[in-house]
């Protein structure tokens, strides 16, 4: 599991993507679940980063799912039209 820090605005989002990445690389089965609980502060560089992370999952042959997605960051997938991108892992 890829686990998103408490932070992830702009300044930090380069830095963050590349520890994910190679977290992804790591990760085995088809599925990757990133788990979003601890994140308080971000924008919409957050988004930028979960997406990237999805393109290359895929491209990987495996699917990325979101675990505990703090309610505003939903809303701001919502208003750019990407929700259905980053989908809730299954209950």
């Amino acid at each position: 599991m890829l686990v998103l820090p408490s932070t992830l605005t702009h300044a930090k989002a380069g830095a963050c993507l590349q520890l994910l990445l190679q977290g992804l690389k790591a990760e085995q089965g088809s599925q990757v679940l990133v788990d979003c609980a601890a994140l308080s502060v971000f924008d919409s560089s957050a988004l930028a980063v979960l997406l990237e992370c999805r393109r290359a999952a895929l491209y990987d042959g495996k699917q990325l799912a979101t675990r505990a997605m703090p309610q505003p960051l939903l809303d701001l997938a919502g208003l750019y039209g990407v929700q259905e991108l980053l989908a809730p892992a299954a209950a």
